[in-house]
Formats: C-alpha cells, structure tokens, sequence
C-alpha cells in the first residue's frame, strides 16, 4: 500500500465518521478561537490606540507637573508646586529652540453645560486653551473655526465643543454654530465642533470645551491652577535636542536648584507608544498562555477520541495487516486522520477567533478602531493546529501500528 492510498484510506475514513469528526473538530475550534481570538483583540487594540497617540504627533512634547502630596514633618505637603501661568509665558518666550508651543490648563474636570432648558451631566471637562492648542494636539474641526489670535486678546466669550457635548445640548435638528450656551454661569459663543476622537481610557475626550486661557483664568478666580506646556518640533531627529534645550530652559524658569531633581516631567508622544508596546507585548504572553491552556485541553480530548477510534477499528487494522500495510503505513493513516481533524478545527476556530477578536476590540475601542486581520497569529494557529495533531495522534497511532494482526482479525 503506497503513501497515496494511505492518505486517501485516512481522509475515507474522517469522511464515513462525520459525527465524530465535527465533534473532535469543534473542541480544536474552541481551543483556536480563544487563541486567535484574544491575540487578535489586543492587535485591533494596539491599532486603536497608536492611532489615538498619533494625534498627538510622534514630534511633540509635553511638560507637565503631577500634583502629587508627600509627608514631611508630620505634614502634608505639595511635592512639586504646579507650573504657574507667569511660568508657562516665560518659557514659551524663553524658549531658544524653534517649535510650535502651546500653553493650556484645566479649569474644571467636572462642569455642567447648559444651552436653554437643556443640559449635561456635570462631566464636561473645561480647558482654557491658547490659539496654537489644537494644532499641536492635532485636533480636527467638522465645522466652525478655531480659536484665534483675536479671541485670546480680547478675552472672548468664545468656545470650541467636543462632539459629544455637541451632540447632547443640540441634537441632529439645531446648527450649534453661533448658539450660546453656558458653563459655570457664564455664557459663551460656539464657534467650532471637534471631530469625534473617542476614548479609551474613560477620559472623555469628546466632552470637552475650549475656551480662551485669560478668560479661563478669570473663571478660576483665586484657585490656583497648574499649566501644562506641549511642543511640536519640526522633525523627529531634532525632539532629542529640543527635549534638552526644553529642560535646561523650564529647570532656569522654575529656579531648579543645581544638582536637584526637575521640579516637572517631560512626557514624549513617542514614549507613549513605546510604553504601549511593551504593555501589549505582555498581554499577548497572557493571551497566548491562555490558549495554550486551551487547546492543551483540546489535544488530551482528540487523543482520547483517537483511542477510542483504535478501539473500534481494531478488526480493520488486522485486515489491513495481513493484507500487507506495514506499521509505518498505520501510524501514518492515524496520524493523518487526526492532523486533518485538528486542520479543519483550525480553520473554523482562526475564523470564529478573527471575528470575535475585532469585535471584541470595536467594543473596547468604541468603534474607533480598525478591522484587523492579523496573518500572523493566523498562521500560527495553523501550525499549532498540525502540532495538536501530532501531539494527540502519536499514541494512538503508535499503539494501532503494534497491535497483533492474528487478535486484530478476533477482536469483536
């Protein structure tokens, strides 16, 4: 019996068992599509997220002070005072190296909109912004315009809207150009609607509203508040020098003390994306442990259903013996019977895995994020699928190819 005839015995025989195969089928499937499945979803994820950091640009900076409190003396204290507004100017004249800088703070994280009658939940987050803020945050307008040079002269009453609350104050039927509306009792003019970004992280990036830094600061009124500064360089290749002029330049605007710690942080837009790849690298470790898991599960259950199929077919083994097949020729029939099964679990399972894993991520992402077809981990479920195959048909096979044909011929 040549090599041809075997693989074609083997396929008959998954054929005249179709119940069984798509049952044993069905468990590799499972296995795979958890696989796949959590891969593809941390894929679509990533994706999500790096197109969320490029908004920022991969050339921008940004310096910023974390109001953290720390116990000195028995007491609590501010660790690093936040960045003052004088500060915040005085830097961005200072500032020797050429590149865009933007000056913004948050007013209030937790204000409420009113237009008429109508109103949001107080979760609109309020910034007070200067008119290079959208660009070096690479903010998108669907219409209207932006904050101009005017506008911060002049302290205006004048506003910009994420879509979100757009949409919550004016619905689909009410243009939102040129309305007013009101935040912390004071009115303002809509004069642009953000393009929808989306959030990951909660933060609500669509519920937002710009208005002028100086008319900000007037809202504050005595509050003290921290001022964040973002540099957009021209190229990538000078960010490294711009960095370095940008904390020499903030540590002498700060009064830094020489040989002290930076009283700020610089955060790189590249670093975040760096820092996204690592904690995704390790989240696919764990996704693949737990396929692993998984399909090992699958693998111990296609060996026992491949024992039980020696079981039934050990008077067909006898024949096939005594009319010459070799024990080589029996492994490899056995072999082949559970690689095809675990191939066809696979292909199911790589396609449930791609479905659920992109759906998955649409979910997390809400809706920003991509279809991702991820051939890798495709191809590996494949291969995976053919070791699962060997792993769990090398026993049986062995244990067919061994049988006695003369008790092979007796077995009822």
């Amino acid at each position: 019996m040549n090599l041809l005839e075997n693989i074609r015995e083997g396929l008959r025989s998954i054929a005249g068992n179709q119940l069984r195969t798509i049952l044993t089928s069905a468990i590799i499937a499972i296995g795979i599509t958890s696989l796949v499945g959590i891969l593809t979803a941390i894929d679509g994820i990533q994706t999500s997220l790096s197109s969320s950091f490029e908004g920022l640009g991969a050339n921008t900076f940004s310096i910023i002070v974390e109001q953290q409190r720390g116990r000195f003396g028995g007491r609590m204290q501010m660790v690093n005072k936040p960045i003052t507004y004088r500060e915040a100017v005085q830097f961005k004249r200072r500032f020797p190296y050429g590149a865009t800088i933007s000056v913004s703070s948050l007013i209030s994280g937790a204000s409420q909109v009113k237009y008429g009658s109508k109103k949001t939940n107080p979760n609109i987050q309020l910034y007070g912004i200067d008119d290079n803020y959208l660009t070096v945050k690479n903010y998108k307008l669907v219409s209207g315009r932006a904050l101009n040079t005017s506008d911060m002269e002049n302290s205006l009453n004048v506003t910009v809207i994420g879509s979100e609350l757009a949409g919550a104050l004016f619905g689909t039927t009410i243009n939102p150009i040129n309305q007013i509306i009101r935040a912390q009792g004071v009115p303002y003019k809509v004069i642009g609607i953000l393009e929808k970004k989306g959030s990951l992280t909660g933060a609500g990036d669509d519920r937002v509203m710009f208005i002028p830094i100086d008319n900000g600061r007037a809202l504050a009124g005595d509050r003290t508040l921290s001022f964040d500064i973002t540099a957009s360089v021209a190229s990538i290749g000078d960010q490294e020098t711009a960095i370095g002029e940008a904390r020499g330049t903030m540590r002498l605007v700060r009064r830094d003390v020489l040989g002290q710690p930076d009283s700020f942080r610089i955060d790189r837009a590249d670093q975040l994306a760096k820092d996204l790849e690592e904690t995704t690298g390790v989240l696919r470790v764990g996704g693949f442990v737990v396929g692993f898991i998984t399909l090992l599960g699958a693998a111990i259950a296609l060996m026992n259903i491949m024992l039980v199929s020696v079981t039934e077919r050990t008077r067909e083994i006898g024949i096939r013996k005594s009319l010459g097949a070799t024990p080589r020729l029996i492994r490899l029939q056995f072999l082949i019977e559970a690689i095809v099964i675990c191939v066809l679990g696979g292909i199911g399972g790589v396609l449930l895995g791609l479905g659920i894993g992109n759906l998955i991520s649409m979910v997390v992402s809400q809706g920003t994020g991509g279809f991702v077809v991820p051939w890798l981990w495709m191809g590996l479920g494949i291969l995976i699928c053919v070791a699962v195959g060997l792993f769990s048909g090398i026993y049986p096979a062995v244990r067919a190819s061994r049988l006695d044909p003369i008790e092979a011929l007796r077995y009822e």
